[in-house]
Order: C-alpha cells, then sequence, then structure tokens
C-alpha cells in the first residue's frame, strides 16, 4: 500500500519524511515508465495525482529534500532506448490539477492576486478538453512538417517522424490562407488519440487475429504511435487534435492570445477541438466543465477532464511557471466512475516477478459504458482493509476494519477510466455467515511457499525458477546479456520455445540439441506467424517463401553453437542468472568473491537456512522506537524465562527492567502485544526466531546483508530450487572465482562510479578493470564514493558528484591512476 492515508505532513520528523519521500519517489518514477514508456499503466490517474500531492506536500514542509533529482523537476519518464532521440527546444511540462470547484476558484482567485487584477478586472480563459492520448511535438520550418517527437521526460523524446506523417489529419505542409503568416518554424503541440469506434473496429481485428486486446483507446493510440515499423503505424486509425505550441520563430505567433493562436492553427489545416471555449469567470469555468461531462460518453473519443488556460499571451508570458507546470494554466480532472455489484470470488493471479495479486471476479455490470467483470483488489492488506500506516483504510465497524468478503456487495470504480478496482463495501447487504478472506501462503501456480518482506504488502512466490508463473520471465534474465549471455535466445525466442513445450526451466536449454527438428519447426511456425500478422496489418502479401534449406536452417545451429559456448559460466554470472530476489550483480560479485566456488556457497547456504530470522523477531523489530538494540535486549533478558508462567507481571516486569525500556518503548510493547501473558509469548516466539550466527555470518558479506541473505536461504530452502541447481550443474561447469587481488596500487578499495560514454574502452570493460584491481563498483554517487570518471555527455551522476565534492577523473586520468 502507498503511504497515502498516512501521517499529517506537519506530523512527520525529518527522518520519516525522508523515507517517505524516497519510496513515493521511486513509486511514482516506476508509474511514470509504465504510462509513458511501456503504454501499461497500472494504478488510476486518482492514485497517480494523490501520491504526486503527497511527495509535493512533503517537499513543501521539508524543503531540503527537494534536491535536483526531486520528481518534482521532472514530467514523464525518459523516452524508450528503442527510439531515436529528440530534444525539445522548449520542455513539453505537465499541468497541474484540480478535483473540486474549490480549487478552480482558488486558481482563478490567485491569477488575478498574482497580475494584480481588481475583482472586476476582465480576464478571459479558455477551456478544452483534456484529450486522453500521448502528447506529441511536431515541428514545421516554412510550413513543412520536418519532425516530431513524443513528451518523453519532457526535455528529450522520441522521434516518430515517420510515424506521424501517416497520421492522415495531420498536414505535411500548413496551407493558410495567407502563408506569410505561416512562422519559418513553428512546433505544433498536441495529442494522438483514438476514437471509439476506431479503437472498437481495432480490438475486433486484434481479436480475429488471435492478438492481445487494448486495454483502452490512450493504450492503443500510445502503442501505435511508438512502433518502430511505421506500416503498422499507418494501419492504424490514429487522430490528432493541436491545442499548444513550442518554439517559435521570433515575432512568429499569429496571435496575442491562446484562442487567437488555435483559431490560426484551423485556418493552416490542423485539427482543433471546437469544444474550446472562452471564459470570463469561475462560473463560467465550472459550466462548461459540466457541460462538457454532460457530453461526455457522446463525444467518441476519451476525455478526462477540462483543461483551463489564461487566454492573453502576455500574461502567460508574466504568470510564468512553477516546478513541473505553468502558473497560467491547470487541468479540472473528471472524477472516477463508480457502480455497485456483487463480489462473487476472488481469483489469485502470479506475476512474472512472483507477486500474488488478488483479482475480484464480480457479477457484471457496466461502469462508464465498459462491463467490468473483474477489478483490482491490490493485495492482501486492502483486502483486509489496513492501509500501510496501520490505520483502516475503510474506517471501522464492529472494533475492527472494515475487510472486502465473497459475497459483499462492493462499490467498484473504473478508475481514471483504466484499471477498474474495489474501493468500498456496503456493509449493510453482507450476507450472513460471510467470513474473512484467508490470503494463501502458497503459490496457486506452483505450491512453493508465498512470503512478504518486512515492510513491503506484497506477497511472493520463492519458487522462482520453477514457478509456471514466472518461468518465461525467469528464463530471459537467465539468458541476458549480462547473466549468462546467450546469444539467439531474445525474448521472442524464449517464449516460442516456452509455448512450444520445449523450454520450463533453465536446465532446458542445455538439452535443446536433443530436439533440434522440434525447435526448428517451433522457429518456423514462429516466423509464419510474423508474416501472418504483417498480411493483416498492413493488407500486404508477403514477398518471399523460405527454401527448404532455408527452412532447415533459422538460426537453429547457430543457437546451438552459442549455448555451447555458455556451457562454462564464471560463479558471479550464475549467481546472478539465477534471478534471486535482491540478489544482483554487485551482491553475486561479492558471494563469489567470498566463497569461490558454487559448492562452498551452496554449503554456507545449507547451514544458515536453519537460522534465517523470522516473522515475530521482525515484528518486534519494527515495533516503533525500539530498534535493534533494545529488541536483542528484551530476547536476552528472556533467557530462561517460562513465558507461560502464572507470574506474568512480575516476570514481565523484571524482563522490561533487565532490558532497560524507556516509557514510549514500554507503550509501543504493550500496544503491539496486549496482555502481560500475551507479551511474553510474542518475546518468547521473538526470541526462537531471532537470526542465528550462521545467517549472520552470510549476511555479514560486503554488499549481501540480511535481505539479500534472507532471499537466498529462502531460495536455497525449497527442494525443487536445489533439484534445478543439480540439473543445471549436470549440464554446465560453473567456473570458481579467482583469489580477490591484494589491496595494493592506487585504486585499490576504492569506490569508483563510471557515467557518460567512454571512448577508450566499453562501460563493462571499465567495471570488470576496476574490480580486477581492487576497487568497488558502484551504480550511484554518494559521499562514500573516492572517484567518478565521467565521458562524454555525462549527467546527474557527474552533478551529484560535484555537489559532494567527490573527486571527478576524465578517462585518460583514471587509466592513468590505474596504471594502464
Amino acid at each position: 500500500m502507498s503511504t497515502l492515508a498516512g501521517t499529517d505532513v506537519e506530523k512527520l520528523t525529518a527522518d520519516e519524511a525522508a523515507k517517505e519521500h524516497a519510496r513515493l519517489g521511486e513509486e511514482i518514477a516506476g508509474h511514470d515508465r509504465r504510462y509513458y514508456q511501456d503504454d501499461a499503466p497500472t494504478v488510476s490517474d486518482a492514485e497517480y495525482d494523490a501520491l504526486r500531492r503527497r511527495y509535493e506536500a512533503i517537499e513543501a514542509a521539508f524543503p531540503e529534500l527537494r534536491g535536483m533529482d526531486s520528481l518534482s523537476e521532472k514530467v514523464g519518464a525518459a523516452p524508450s532506448a528503442k527510439f531515436a532521440k529528440i530534444r525539445h527546444a522548449v520542455p513539453m511540462l505537465s499541468l497541474g490539477n484540480a478535483f473540486a470547484d474549490e480549487e478552480v476558484e482558488e486558481f482563478v482567485a490567485r491569477i488575478r492576486r498574482f497580475l494584480g487584477l481588481a475583482a472586476d478586472a476582465d480576464l478571459v480563459f479558455t477551456a478544452e478538453p483534456k484529450i486522453d492520448g500521448l502528447s506529441c511535438s511536431l515541428r514545421y520550418e516554412k510550413g513543412t512538417l520536418v519532425s516530431a517527437a513524443t513528451r518523453g521526460d519532457g526535455f528529450e523524446g522520441e522521434d516518430v517522424t515517420n510515424n506521424v506523417r501517416t497520421i492522415a489529419e495531420i498536414p505535411e505542409r500548413l496551407a493558410g490562407r495567407d502563408m506569410f503568416e505561416i512562422p519559418d518554424v513553428f512546433e505544433v503541440r498536441g495529442e494522438v488519440y483514438m476514437g471509439h469506434a476506431e479503437f472498437a473496429a481495432l480490438n475486433l481485428r486484434q481479436q480475429e487475429a488471435g492478438k492481445p486486446l487494448f486495454a483502452n483507446p490512450r493504450n492503443a493510440a500510445a502503442g501505435s504511435l511508438r512502433q518502430l515499423d511505421p506500416k503498422i503505424t499507418a494501419a492504424r486509425p490514429l487522430r490528432f487534435f493541436a491545442y499548444a505550441w513550442g518554439e517559435v520563430t521570433a515575432g512568429g505567433l499569429p496571435a496575442d492570445t491562446q484562442s487567437g493562436v488555435i483559431a490560426a492553427f484551423a485556418r493552416w489545416g490542423l485539427p482543433t477541438n471546437k469544444l474550446t471555449v472562452r471564459c470570463r469567470s469561475a462560473a463560467e469555468l465550472l459550466a462548461h466543465y459540466r457541460l462538457i461531462g454532460e457530453r461526455r460518453a457522446e463525444l467518441g473519443y476519451d476525455i478526462d477532464g477540462v483543461v483551463y488556460k489564461v487566454d492573453r499571451l502576455d500574461y502567460q508570458s508574466e504568470l510564468g511557471f512553477i516546478s513541473r507546470s505553468p502558473r497560467w494554466a491547470i487541468a479540472h480532472k473528471f472524477p472516477a466512475e463508480r457502480a455497485v455489484t456483487q463480489l462473487l470470488g476472488i481469483d489469485i493471479q502470479v506475476g512474472r516477478t512472483g507477486a500474488l495479486t488478488p483479482v475480484a471476479k464480480l457479477a457484471p455490470i457496466t461502469v462508464g459504458g465498459v462491463v467490468v467483470s473483474n477489478a483490482s483488489l491490490h493485495n492482501e492488506d486492502y483486502i483486509a482493509g489496513i492501509g500501510g500506516d496501520g490505520e483502516p483504510i475503510r474506517g471501522i465497524a464492529d472494533g475492527r476494519p472494515i475487510d472486502i468478503r465473497i459475497g459483499d456487495f462492493v462499490t467498484i470504480q473504473r478508475a481514471g477510466d483504466v484499471i477498474p478496482q474495489v474501493v468500498d463495501v456496503v456493509l449493510d447487504r453482507r450476507p450472513a455467515g460471510a467470513t474473512p478472506y484467508a490470503f494463501p501462503h502458497l503459490c496457486p501456480a506452483c505450491n512453493s511457499h508465498a512470503v512478504r518482506e518486512e515492510g513491503e504488502s506484497v506477497r511472493r512466490c520463492t519458487g522462482g525458477l520453477i514457478c509456471p508463473a514466472q518461468a518465461v520471465e525467469r528464463i530471459r534474465h537467465f539468458v541476458a546479456r549480462d547473466a549468462l549471455d546467450i546469444e539467439g535466445l531474445g525474448d521472442e525466442n524464449v517464449q516460442t520455445l516456452f509455448e512450444a513445450g520445449l523450454l520450463r526451466t533453465p536446465a532446458d536449454i542445455f538439452r535443446l540439441h536433443a530436439r533440434a527438428e522440434e525447435v526448428r519447426a517451433a522457429f518456423y511456425a514462429q516466423r509464419e506467424e510474423r508474416a501472418r500478422q504483417r498480411e493483416i496489418e498492413t493488407g500486404q502479401a508477403r514477398k518471399k517463401v523460405l527454401s527448404e534449406e532455408e527452412r532447415q536452417f533459422l538460426g537453429v545451429d547457430k543457437l546451438f553453437a552459442s549455448i555451447d559456448e555458455r556451457r562454462e559460466v564464471p560463479l558471479a554470472r550464475f549467481v546472478y542468472a539465477l534471478g534471486i530476489r535482491h540478489v544482483g550483480e554487485v551482491t553475486a560479485k561479492a558471494l563469489a568473491r567470498t566463497y569461490r566456488s558454487i559448492e562452498a556457497l551452496r554449503a554456507a547456504l545449507e547451514a544458515a537456512i536453519p537460522s534465517v530470522p523470522g516473522e515475530a523477531w521482525f515484528r518486534l523489530l519494527g515495533l516503533h522506537s525500539v530498534g535493534k538494540t533494545k529488541a536483542e535486549a528484551l530476547v536476552e533478558a528472556m533467557a530462561g524465562v517460562d513465558p507461560g508462567t502464572d507470574a506474568a507481571e512480575a516476570v514481565l516486569r523484571d524482563v522490561i527492567a533487565r532490558a532497560r525500556l524507556n516509557a514510549p518503548q514500554r507503550v509501543a510493547v504493550r500496544a503491539a502485544y496486549g496482555t502481560d501473558a500475551e507479551i511474553l509469548a510474542a518475546l518468547d516466539d521473538a526470541r526462537r526466531q531471532m537470526p542465528g550466527p550462521d545467517f549472520l555470518k552470510l549476511a555479514a558479506v560486503p554488499d549481501v546483508g540480511e535481505v539479500a541473505a534472507t532471499s537466498l536461504c529462502e531460495f536455497h530452502a525449497e527442494a525443487h530450487n536445489r533439484g534445478l541447481l543439480d540439473e543445471l550443474l549436470a549440464e554446465i561447469r560453473v567456473i570458481p572465482a579467482e583469489a580477490p587481488p591484494a589491496a595494493s596500487g592506487a585504486v585499490a578499495g576504492k569506490t569508483v562510479v563510471f557515467t557518460g560514454a567512454l571512448e577508450k574502452m566499453t562501460r563493462d570493460g571499465a567495471k570488470a578493470m576496476a574490480e580486477r584491481l581492487g576497487a568497488k563498483v558502484a551504480g550511484s554517487v554518494s559521499r562514500k564514493t573516492d572517484y567518478v570518471i565521467a565521458g562524454a555527455d555525462a549527467g546527474s551522476k557527474l552533478a551529484k558528484a560535484r555537489e559532494l565534492g567527490v573527486a571527478v577523473l576524465t578517462e585518460d586520468e583514471w587509466l592513468a591512476l590505474a596504471g594502464g
């Protein structure tokens, strides 16, 4: 769960604010990536906006948290690596949001105050529908379209010029009545979208072709525009509305008002929205907002609100910008649509990373014009009605948080018109006999243990490489460049072999030789399906049919050769390739340096498994104001104590005295566990479940720690994972790690960070050389960093190094220092 229902910002301590700020920043950045890069949002606009508001409120209360990397200074997400990049001459910023009438009224009043206008002074706004599509910037030079880019991170977007040229509504050349009116350079900005009818027709074609359906018009439009093959974009029914501009030749604007420029767009042949009007007060803005809201279902395309802008451009210039948005504009969002239906069941879906996600199975109901039969339940805490801060989400009934039970009548919200979710329970309609839902502790896909780490709301399967729900993703990771690096086993081929039943575990990779004809047949079927899909999307027949000789080859022999080249693999790569949660490249290298061989590492894990800390220990450790030192003191004081004693009050008093708890700590223990007897029982459980010496030894390995050590032990504790390792080791040889270099030389023991483009060595080569010389290579800059080696186009890491006073070296200076 997010912390949206958490402590008031004003009540946070500096430490609490910093932790929540970092956690929210990570969560928001993930949502930005899924929305802007993957075209696959996982939360509603309302949830996302609430996260942003909380994040910005924390920064307002604690300004020291607002550094260069603050998300308040950023828009969208970095453009995808699969496209060329275009730098925006004028940044494409985002808009602030309003959700209530009062916020719109305050927006208008704030504009008047800033401009020093009297209450009766003339102030005009434009109000236009907020199109739910993909922002795009079109650059015209002397009236001719020369380039087009997505928003990206607001400063740099993806080059989609060839794709944009396929959109019929976007003119290749502007054609005004007076061509002298069109500036030499003019960047038109607007929204690429897909209408409801076109979306339905596209999904029908997808269904007939046996392809996945698009979730909504916005995803369909974004996915269609961001195709590497423009022919696919051309086959998709994309449309465009122009509503803003970027770079313009000096003095080249055709009007001195927002509405005047939009009128010029129409004269030039650009599509503009006819529902854009001029308003002279907050009341008129709100009236238009309600009018558009009432007509929303009839528009034929998706909108999620109305955008208000100050009309006069000189006023816009005077008002300027704040953070990531202009002062002179705001987006008034529509509320999510809701309905009530019955919860018929709860399905548990296992994601590709092992996360167990509950999905509500509903009596079908139409919400906002869409038939909803499934909805998100987020996680087990959400079902239980408990927020991330331990507070109830939906209130209290009968002395306990209001939970969600099978058979309940529940309120469904099509959040942001994207993902349906269950938001509330109609308690007075709860069926007699309905019982609290018991969230499974075993993975429904592979029956492995499903564990929940301290501080997380998600329960995850520990089956790893043997879990069918995770298999494809785990195998992709296993063969990736930084892992075993098997050429020819890219994402598509892994999926093809999995669907053909030829690949279920990594060990199967090394047994593919024995099924060569089946592999060829699967690859041929894959090629034929791709050709068929191209025919459907482009309407053009394939140009060539493979010869029999080509059919026999299809890259299979090359794949087998690549597999054979990886039958010997260094220990660090092998450990990383296993895809164990929290075990990245740095941790894998640390384990290899420490244990040297796979046999020694497995022996260390076997020894550590019995002493892995349990939930009772973590619960004690997590009590407010208690901490590790007092937790250890409490369990130490419990040594020799009978938790079932009849003299619980006196015994507990003695335990607390020996542990030297202060008043807040005593209150925290009492609040968490209850009676004297219950406290003693809980402390005894914690004593028995505290980490043992073998586990602590594993966790003490540099760059490992207790979190990664727990994941390693959970992985190796599963019999099927040990069996999989045995299968792999029967097929490949894991090369023992070399002895660590002696701590000598100028860079031995130093922490270094590489950033920017290096010219004399690859990034991987530079890291390997540094590690060979005894240096530690880190991925981020901190006060513990000794050197930052900056190549061309170094960015935020270089800035961070200068801010912290860390030594910055050029590539040549680094080579000289390293002796090479």
